[in-house]
């Protein structure tokens, strides 16, 4: 189909249809024919008809210029009345194509023509606007360009006119500087003739004054070689007397430690023969030594360390022993100073330790072990800090005790452990209560209650000791002070212990020269010492005026009670004013 320079499909401009001729060709001819360049239609038109007589007259010559040839074809083959029909029909065809003139062609010729005048215009305006669009755009960006260069020469001058201003500074700091160093060493050489002038005129002056010294000296020294060998003489006479002196003393003091070594020995003696004179109505009485006391101790101990060896290596036992003391540490922490809390926490350490199901008896003693650590720890923490703290702890305990009669040795073992033989009292051995000799000293200190230093891995020292079994002791004498309501307690921890620890302390006399002994005469007196004399009145007044005698002048030469460091004269102090309140309530 015909189509313009842009594309838009040509009809015709009688009837807008789409027109298709053959001019006379078969239905096979091929359309391209049609779509030929207007200059070669106009070309075939003004020649058709040259075309077609060129073409007879070639068949002519050709028929004249090839006869022999022709005849020879012809005698062979000979064309038929179709083929010479079809073949005039098809040169008057061309015959007619040549001279026919055909409107459609001339309106398609005169169409393009338009089309192409129209493209040309619309080119020349578009070219127009495009040269127009980019001279405006070229003369934007040189004014821009312009306007860059200006600011950036102005950018330029600004700086070079600030470092011009910052040359110029820094020319007027260099002057400044240079002006400044000038006279400054000008200054430091002034100085240093000066310096230089004193110097000379000080060290004329140290000379004098250093040979006037030395005169001095000399004649200071002359008398004090002389005053030396006076007093040399004078001391070596000195030293002969205090010699002479000092062995006097030493043989009286050797003469006096024996008699007291010999009169200890008799005492011991005495004691001895006594108390195996008295061994039989003790043994009626239920009466014991102190050893006794502290070897029952002992061996209660160590057979209760061996039943919580069992309960740790045995898991149910262990299991079960670490719920109850996870529920009972914390009642003792609880503790207050009043009497309802205390009766409540009481009842439920009790419904711990005696539960509907009674606990294995092994597990009962390491709970009974562990309750009893419990309070002297607590003891030990609080009491220092706060003396009546001591109070609910010795009320819980007492509660206990008067209800788990198996409590008693427990608590009394573990409170021997804690602080050594001053609960009895009695002074460690060099032995065991078996007969076995200790394996070093340390295990000996151990057993007499030194803990391990919060400072290290030393034992802590006799004032640190002292300090922790005042705290402890303090809950025992409280428990001894109450009045039990529902029948005496084991005999560990009945008020007549009271009467008994004194008696035995003060005929201990191992044990009067340590420090704690005083620290802890004063505990038992705060505690319960007015308490003591509406007990045993007369008897009782008579062991204070003992105790204020050991306090205060004491038992034979320098034998005071608590010895002379600074730590027992501090304690004997507070025993004297505490004998001294005591008294002063009497009327």
């Amino acid at each position: 189909m015909p189509t313009n320079t842009f594309g838009a499909v040509m009809t015709s401009p009688t009837s807008g249809l789409l027109r298709r001729s053959t001019y006379g060709l078969p239905s096979h001819f091929d359309d391209s024919d049609c779509d030929s360049d207007s200059d070669v239609i106009d070309d075939t038109d003004s020649s058709d008809e040259s075309l077609s007589y060129s073409i007879s007259d070639d068949e002519t010559s050709s028929d004249s210029e090839d006869e022999p040839f022709s005849r020879s074809t012809l005698s062979k083959s000979q064309r038929s009345p179709d083929e010479v029909q079809q073949l005039a029909e098809t040169l008057a065809s061309i015959r007619l194509r040549t001279r026919h003139h055909d409107p459609y062609e001339d309106w398609e010729r005169q169409t393009r023509k338009d089309a192409f005048a129209t493209a040309r215009k619309e080119l020349s305006a578009s070219n127009t606007q495009f040269q127009t669009e980019q001279e405006r755009l070229c003369l934007e960006e040189s004014r821009k360009l312009v306007a860059q260069h200006d600011k950036r020469i102005s950018e330029v001058r600004s700086w070079l006119e600030n470092r011009r201003s910052e040359a110029q500074k820094n020319r007027e700091a260099l002057i400044q500087a240079w002006t400044a160093r000038k006279s400054q060493l000008w200054n430091d050489v002034k100085e240093g003739i000066r310096y230089q002038e004193e110097k000379i005129a000080r060290e004329l002056e140290e000379e004098k004054k250093r040979k006037e010294e030395e005169e001095r000296q000399r004649r200071e020294e002359e008398l004090r070689r002389t005053l030396a060998e006076a007093k040399r003489r004078e001391e070596a006479e000195k030293m002969k007397k205090e010699e002479e002196e000092r062995l006097r003393q030493e043989e009286e003091l050797k003469k006096k430690e024996n008699i007291e070594q010999q009169t200890q020995q008799q005492e011991q003696r005495q004691k001895k023969e006594f108390l195996e004179a008295e061994k039989a109505s003790r043994e009626q009485l239920g009466l014991k030594t102190e050893f006794m006391n502290w070897a029952d101790t002992r061996y209660h101990l160590k057979s209760l360390k061996a039943e919580i060896a069992i309960v740790k290596a045995d898991r149910n036992l262990r299991a079960a022993w670490g719920n109850c003391r996870r529920h009972i540490k914390p009642k003792v922490g609880q503790l207050t100073n009043d009497l309802n809390a205390i009766q409540a926490i009481s009842q439920e350490v009790l419904n711990v330790l005696r539960p509907p199901t009674p606990h294995d008896f092994r597990v009962f003693l390491a709970i009974l072990s562990s309750f009893a650590k419990d309070i002297l720890l607590q003891a030990e923490v609080e009491i220092t800090a706060e003396k009546r703290s001591a109070i609910p702890l010795a009320q819980l305990t007492f509660n206990i005790l008067a209800s788990v009669p198996e409590f008693a040795d427990v608590f009394f073992a573990k409170l021997v452990q804690r602080v050594g033989g001053w609960p009895i009292p009695y002074a460690v051995p060099n032995q065991d209560y078996d007969g076995r000799k200790w394996e070093n000293n340390e295990e000996r200190l151990k057993v007499m209650g030194f803990r391990k230093s919060e400072e290290g891995n030393a034992l802590e020292s006799e004032a640190e000791l002292s300090s922790r079994a005042a705290g402890i002791m303090r809950v025992y004498f409280l428990i001894l002070q109450i009045n039990p309501p529902h029948g005496p307690l084991s005999p560990m921890f009945q008020t007549t212990r009271y009467w008994s620890w004194f008696a035995r302390i003060l005929d201990e006399k191992s044990l009067m020269q340590s420090p704690i002994t005083a620290e802890l005469i004063y505990t038992a007196l705060n505690v319960m010492g007015h308490d003591a004399l509406q007990i045993w009145g007369g008897q009782w007044i008579k062991l204070l005026a003992l105790i204020y005698e050991g306090v205060t002048v004491g038992f034979g030469s320098n034998r005071c009670i608590g010895g002379q460091t600074p730590e027992g004269r501090a304690s004997r102090v507070r025993v004297q004013l505490e004998i001294e309140r005591i008294m002063s309530t009497i009327t």
